[in-house]
């Protein structure tokens, strides 16, 4: 048996088909929200599959209101990562005190295991399991489904968009009337290599892996789920978009690829803005969930949820 891919770190993929992911830090839900302004549970979303998610519940002065909810997919270049990591528990933890919005993180299926489409279908599947179960999780009860938002970094971010296409497409998850996207250094690529892929080969090389191993066999960069600027959506379809709030990251080098994004999203008439945390790194608020640039981020995102 060789190994066939790695990505250090992460996870490495050998000959037979088998994929040895490398074990980092997680952190167990917890209802008690007596130390930090928020409690959380795990909740299952579908055990075949399987698909589960986290949600976090913040506290609240009024215990009457309805509140946003921020569907939120984690990173990973759809081959691992899970929302129980730490980084991403304090992050999403602190989110929901910040933006006082129920969030619900889902953790789908990865790739190589489970190519493309099966992590869009599982986050789709997560939307319509949450239409379902509003109304009979206590958890849930004061989720307001027409204010919805979803989030996601990297591969997430990736997930956002591709996402909406399909409930755009479909008309479908009426119940869940999404109002924003916010993707987060969202991981898009091509055939054709962006100036900073071309200066930046380890890296360019590296992402082509992760295509590679997450789009079904036979497929290129270029297809739409990879290369945002391939989907086919009438004039009428790009209307329905929701506003979109981008962010890059100054030193990341995807930064190029969300700029183009936004860029795009304009030309389609869609409602954009585009905000880049200077000087810093690809997903630096799962890596430094403390730092002030995190900080930052979360004012950012809580100003356009409750912007609606």
């Amino acid at each position: 048996m060789s190994l066939l891919a790695e990505a250090p770190g992460y996870f490495r993929v050998y000959s037979d088909g088998s994929i040895k992911r490398d074990k980092h830090e997680t952190v167990p839900a917890c209802d008690d929200s007596s130390s930090n302004g928020y409690k959380s549970k795990d909740v299952v979303i579908s055990s075949t599959k399987p698909i589960c998610a986290r949600v976090f519940l913040p506290d609240t002065p009024d215990s009457s209101n309805l509140l946003p909810v921020l569907v939120y997919f984690h990173g990973g270049g759809f081959c691992s990562v899970s929302t129980t990591w730490l980084g991403y528990h304090t992050f999403l933890g602190y989110l929901a005190v910040k933006s006082q919005s129920i969030i619900f993180s889902v953790d789908y299926r990865l790739a190589p295991e489970n190519r493309l489409p099966a992590a869009y279908d599982d986050c789709y599947s997560a939307l319509q399991w949450l239409s379902c179960q509003v109304s009979s999780d206590p958890w849930l009860e004061r989720a307001d489904l027409s204010r919805v938002f979803l989030s996601g970094d990297s591969a997430g971010g990736n997930i956002v968009h591709n996402v909406v296409i399909r409930t755009i497409r479909e008309q479908s998850c009426d119940q869940v009337k999404i109002k924003g996207m916010l993707p987060i250094h969202p991981f898009f690529g091509g055939e054709q290599r962006t100036e900073k892929e071309r200066a930046s080969e380890e890296a360019a090389h590296f992402a082509d892996l992760l295509w590679k191993l997450s789009l079904p066999e036979g497929l290129n960069r270029d297809h739409p789920w990879c290369n945002f600027e391939k989907a086919e959506l009438s004039m009428a379809e790009w209307s329905r978009f929701p506003a979109v709030l981008v962010f890059v990251a100054g030193s990341d080098f995807l930064k190029e690829r969300g700029v183009m994004y936004a860029s795009f999203l304009e030309k389609k008439g869609v409602e954009v803005k585009l905000v880049e945390a200077e000087g810093e790194v690809h997903v630096y608020h799962v890596l430094h969930p403390e730092s002030e640039a995190t900080c930052l981020l979360l004012k950012q995102m809580s100003e356009f949820i409750h912007s609606f």
